[in-house]
């Protein structure tokens, strides 16, 4: 299509608004009614700034429990990579009904919209903690996890293949910084064939003893809202994150926010939250954090057409 404009006869605002619109970023999916954005001109900005700056500065960082995996589905949630864990392979019903018990006490905590970060944070490693040490007591076996991830309802976003294998042909970097249990989202990842080499983890990872049974988790715990520490400390280990400042960041999570906080002088970070439970009391913060939110939206086509647009 050839646009005509009158420039001689045009004011000059009227000539800047009129280009704006004509060169504004060309994403469709921005416009789903799924999409909520606070300020889409500052959207639009910070994608062109990283297309022009090419896939080579490009890193992305994304949480992945109810993040690169839905949330629900037909109706009925989505395990998270603790509750795959969740299987008669793996634990009693005493632990499946403490587990379950102690979710229905913490998780609306870790929502609860009235409630300030450092309110939740002693409660979250109380949380988690706890999980941790009731799974332990299970005695887990290693050679199980693969056969109740199988077996499990873990399910990634619709549209999943193709955001993995875009930024793996481009070589694209992705840190999947995750709360959950290593080993499991490992063996999601694996399992739906989309475990590349640009594919980097950083998560809370079983520790088993000689016999493959587990005896204890690795190092620092890591939960929702104290992602920034693990991002300070592991990011710069990280040789293929250096010389990308420019980050696409993506959560379910207000915590999730920090996880770029490791970038070495970031120039262009866009997030996208994903908002999947309780939207009413957690729209107005949502949308006052991330650049885009995208409400009860189980795909991955939005974050999938504006990498489209910044590699292509």
């Amino acid at each position: 299509m050839i646009y005509q404009i009158p420039w001689i006869y045009t004011p000059a605002r009227t000539v800047l608004a009129i280009w704006h619109q004509l060169t504004k970023t060309p994403i469709p999916e921005l416009a789903n009614c799924s999409v909520l954005m606070r300020e889409r001109s500052r959207v639009e900005e910070t994608i062109h700034a990283i297309q022009r700056a090419g896939a080579g500065s490009l890193q992305v960082i994304a949480d992945f429990d109810m993040t690169l995996t839905r949330f629900a589905h037909n109706g009925k949630r989505v395990p998270t990579t603790h509750n795959t864990l969740d299987s008669q392979l793996l634990i009693n019903e005493d632990c499946t009904r403490k587990m379950r018990k102690l979710l229905s006490i913490y998780y609306p905590i870790e929502i609860d919209a009235s409630l300030s970060v450092e309110e939740k944070l002693p409660l979250m490693v109380e949380w988690w903690t706890k999980v941790h040490e009731l799974l332990i007591q299970q005695r887990i076996r290693k050679d199980m996890l693969a056969q109740a991830v199988k077996e499990s309802s873990a399910m990634l976003r619709d549209g999943y293949k193709v955001f993995f294998e875009r930024l793996a042909e481009q070589q694209v970097p992705l840190l999947i910084f995750s709360a959950g249990v290593g080993d499991v989202l490992e063996e999601v990842i694996r399992q739906n064939h989309v475990f590349h080499p640009n594919v980097h983890i950083v998560s809370n990872y079983m520790d088993f003893d000689q016999t493959g049974v587990l005896q204890a988790f690795k190092g620092q715990l890591i939960h929702t809202f104290n992602k920034r520490e693990g991002a300070l400390s592991h990011a710069a280990g990280l040789r293929e994150l250096q010389g990308r400042p420019n980050v696409l960041l993506l959560g379910d999570s207000l915590g999730d926010l920090t996880m770029a906080d490791g970038v070495a002088e970031p120039q262009n970070v866009l997030t996208i939250g994903f908002l999947n439970d309780q939207v009413e009391e957690r729209k107005e913060s949502y949308v006052n954090s991330f650049d885009i939110v995208l409400v009860k939206d189980e795909t991955m086509d939005v974050p999938n057409a504006i990498l489209r647009h910044i590699t292509s």
